[in-house]
């Protein structure tokens, strides 16, 4: 073709990524889009898009949409999806009877994703249970398990803004994937890299005796299993709480529609501007309800118009979930993913308690990550059951889910203080379909005893010890500075391994430095870290004399320095001064580990 040809940036490596990116795709809006950049001479921002290539992690892909390799585009999933298949037919038996499922969100692209990934596996001979419509993100690992997939491959990019999208890989054992399936996957995709010719033909995919729809089996098992987990239809039934939804323009509405009324309660009152997905995310700055009031607004004007008292919020894909409350004053406060691991810990211990009455908790576990709330530790030493802690990320939860099932122990809970919640063990990720349901369980069940979800968190707090945080993030868009930020902390006083003593000038002094990135953990034999380290991300917890645990690490998704505070008390102890004490740390932390200013961070926006 005369336009490869006339393709001249002055970077003959770059040029030969252009001219071989234009002859293997095929979507025409993209290649525009390429010329136009040739055009105008946008040399460095072609640098971007074809030079670097977007690498398959351990969350799978996950990027802004658009044409190169380092976006995400058909050509992108279909040279992953070329290597991902040929990886699982060296590495699985029996892929092409086992299958893989495949479901995808809202957004711009994900169906078209999704079938095109359909279209390569069926190609190979693979068996696949493609969803017929948009789905939660849970149901993807749900279906592994029920049908013995091979794997599993959900086209969302979660929370993240419109013009991203992501492709999320789950393994046979129904957990994300981890390494070293990451590694080979990504060496795999550099092997097939040219598309064959069929991979693009997504028109016999549904007619193809390769094909299946999972969806009306799947949504009969999942709503039957989460049935057999309501414990008080009658009270359900009978509550006068009335719950207010947002599917934040995702997938949930139906969903948890369904699960409502699964569990015998009555309909919800719906944000109806929020309740059908929208791939423009219209009404939200970011379609991310972690992000608390912000992205709750529309949630609260419905709850206060209907007069409602509690809001039940799921991010775009349904595997998050927030809840808010009104207060007696009339003003609505946002749990924290942790005071919702403490409600929902709670809850799962009374639920099987009352399912197993004779049951012993010692062979019980729950799961939490190391930079949630220490509160289900609290609980286990009093309760009696297991406590788990784990890397940072669900695919490290569900697979130490599914270590702790093979020694015979029953996994009750898992949670993350990214509002991300795992109900038992028929999902081995986060779900906020699950996680909405046992919410609105507990809240009706505690009004029969005249409690609210607050009054509920303050005696946990009475009884375990008030564990309060204070989490929050920083905006980066420097890799540089971010790791000039972290090497700081290594090197101290100007050599290695010389990490921070204190702060504020001795007054509160470091006992612990847990080094993640580096594996350096002066608490354990010989300074090695036990748990897994990654030198791909960064990530550093120091123990304070006082009790105080902070941990600062970037996002493996967003460009954010994120820090994580908790202060543990004794039960009993004056929670002001806890709050006091909290509070002067924290910032301290922030201005002579972090130095916002002088590394030019962005805040976030409250």
């Amino acid at each position: 073709m005369a336009l490869q040809s006339s393709v001249n940036t002055g970077d003959s490596n770059l040029d030969v990524k252009i001219i071989e990116w234009l002859q293997w795709n095929k979507d025409s809006n993209a290649e525009e889009e390429v010329l136009k950049y040739l055009n105008n001479g946008a040399v460095k921002v072609l640098s971007k898009l074809f030079l670097k290539r977007l690498e398959f992690g351990t969350a799978g892909l996950r990027g802004r949409m658009g044409p190169g390799y380092s976006q995400m585009n058909d050509l992108v999933i279909v040279q992953t999806s070329q290597g991902l298949t040929k990886y699982l037919m060296d590495t699985i038996f029996d892929v092409a009877h086992k299958g893989v499922v495949i479901g995808y969100d809202g957004r711009y692209n994900s169906k078209r994703f999704a079938e095109l990934t359909a279209a390569i596996l069926i190609n190979n001979g693979i068996k696949v249970y493609l969803f017929s419509e948009i789905c939660p993100t849970p149901f993807i690992p749900y279906t592994i398990l029920r049908h013995k997939c091979a794997a599993g491959i959900m086209v969302t990019a979660s929370h993240n803004p419109k013009d991203d999208n992501g492709y999320k890989v789950y393994w046979e054992n129904g957990a994300q994937i981890i390494s070293p399936h990451d590694k080979k996957i990504q060496s795999y995709i550099l092997d097939n890299l040219k598309p064959l010719e069929v991979s693009w033909d997504v028109s016999k995919v549904y007619d193809s005796t390769y094909y299946e729809d999972p969806r009306d089996d799947i949504m009969n098992s999942y709503y039957k299993d989460l049935n057999d987990k309501v414990l008080y239809p009658e009270v359900n039934k009978n509550t006068t709480l009335k719950f207010t939804y947002t599917a934040m323009h995702g997938v949930g509405y139906e969903y948890m529609a369904a699960a409502f009324e699964t569990a015998n309660f009555k309909p919800f009152v719906t944000v109806e501007e929020q309740k059908l997905p929208d791939p423009e995310f219209p009404t939200v700055k970011f379609p991310n309800p972690e992000e608390g009031k912000s992205a709750l607004d529309l949630s609260i004007k419905s709850a206060n118009k209907n007069n409602s008292s509690i809001i039940l919020a799921n991010d775009p894909d349904a595997d998050r979930l927030a809840c808010a409350v009104k207060t007696e004053r009339g003003e609505w406060y946002v749990f924290s993913g942790n005071e919702l691991g403490a409600l929902l810990g709670w809850w799962m211990i009374h639920t099987y308690q009352v399912l197993h009455p004779d049951a012993d908790l010692g062979n019980t576990c729950m799961l939490a990550s190391t930079v949630s709330s220490k509160i289900l530790a609290s609980m286990a030493k009093k309760e009696g059951f297991n406590f788990e802690e784990t890397l940072t990320g669900f695919k490290w939860m569900g697979n130490k889910a599914i270590d702790l099932m093979a020694e015979g122990k029953t996994v009750l809970f898992a949670y993350e203080e990214a509002i991300g919640f795992m109900c038992g063990s028929k999902v081995l990720d986060k779900d906020g379909i699950s996680a909405g349901i046992r919410v609105a369980e507990l809240a009706a069940y505690l009004e029969t005893v005249g409690l609210t979800l607050s009054d509920k968190l303050q005696e946990i707090y009475t009884e375990y010890g008030y564990h309060i945080s204070d989490n929050s993030y920083w905006i980066c868009h420097e890799p540089d500075t971010i790791k000039m930020i972290f090497e700081r902390l290594r090197n101290y006083s100007g050599k290695p391994d010389t990490y921070p003593t204190g702060i504020l000038e001795g007054k509160y002094i470091i006992t612990g430095i847990r080094d993640l990135t580096t594996g350096y953990d002066n608490t354990k034999p010989d300074n090695k870290a036990v748990l897994p380290v990654s030198r791909s991300s960064q990530m550093i917890t120091f123990t304070f004399k006082n009790g105080l645990v902070t941990t600062l690490r970037t996002s493996g998704t967003e460009p954010k320095i994120k820090y994580y505070n908790e202060l543990c008390g004794s039960p009993g102890e004056d929670l002001n001064k806890l709050k006091g004490i909290l509070n002067e740390m924290v910032r301290a932390i922030v201005t002579e580990f972090l130095q916002p200013e002088i590394n030019g961070l962005i805040a976030r926006e409250e």
